[in-house]
């Protein structure tokens, strides 16, 4: 699997670019998000991809942030829906809007991507919309944080580790997540008030279990 490359921008078309990487072309299918993201060519880039094999090609998608590929991924899953039609609604929406839409059940505005009709974006909503976390009180839909899979603390790589111990815990997974996120919110807010360090694992696993208990 082919997860990163970088390299120079050898080409840059209107859905794909080329990614000269130590003297090889790589022929990369990319969004209008990432296309505008990539700076001219001749310069460095790096893009995260996915690889899609078919039995008559391999055919390389490339990101300009882990974001995007995760929410490629995430429409990929869904029936009806291939690479082309993927790129068509990264390429409409960005990243953060399609998935900000998706939670919120906004069938029409997914009708208004080219190649999604009624029943895909409805699959699109139904399929989806349990799987992006859903944007709290004064939460931003611009792009800059919402949405996106991965984007609490719960969800993210790093403490993951943390809920995954609380379950084990016998905790349910939905408590677990939403008490590592209060934690992680807190803390992250007295370190950008300069009065904590950035929480360690053991910290925020302390002091979920604390605020489970107290639930």
């Amino acid at each position: 699997m082919i997860a990163q490359l970088q390299g120079t921008l050898s080409d840059k078309g209107l859905d794909s670019v080329v990614l000269d990487v130590g003297g090889v072309g790589f022929h990369v299918f990319v969004s209008l998000t990432t296309l505008q993201a990539l700076p001219p060519a001749g310069q460095a880039a790096r893009l995260h991809t996915y690889l899609l094999v078919r039995e008559d090609a391999l055919n390389l998608y490339g990101f300009a942030t882990l974001d995007e590929k995760q929410v490629f991924e995430r429409c990929l899953s869904v029936s009806g829906v291939g690479p082309k039609l993927a790129l068509a609604a990264l390429s409409g929406l960005g990243p953060q809007e399609l998935a900000d839409a998706i939670v919120r059940g906004e069938v029409a505005r997914l009708q208004r991507i080219p190649g999604i009709g009624k029943k895909t974006a409805e699959r699109l909503v139904m399929e989806l919309r349990d799987k992006f976390h859903r944007p709290s009180a004064g939460t931003r839909t611009d792009g800059k944080a919402g949405v996106l899979p991965g984007k609490s603390a719960a969800g993210s790589a790093r403490f993951a580790d943390v809920v995954g111990a609380l379950t084990n815990l016998g905790y349910k997974p939905a408590d677990a997540e939403r008490a590592v996120d209060k934690v992680t919110q807190d803390l992250s807010a007295s370190s950008t008030a300069g009065t904590a360090a950035l929480p360690s694992l053991e910290d925020v696993l302390r002091l979920s279990l604390r605020a489970l208990q107290r639930d």
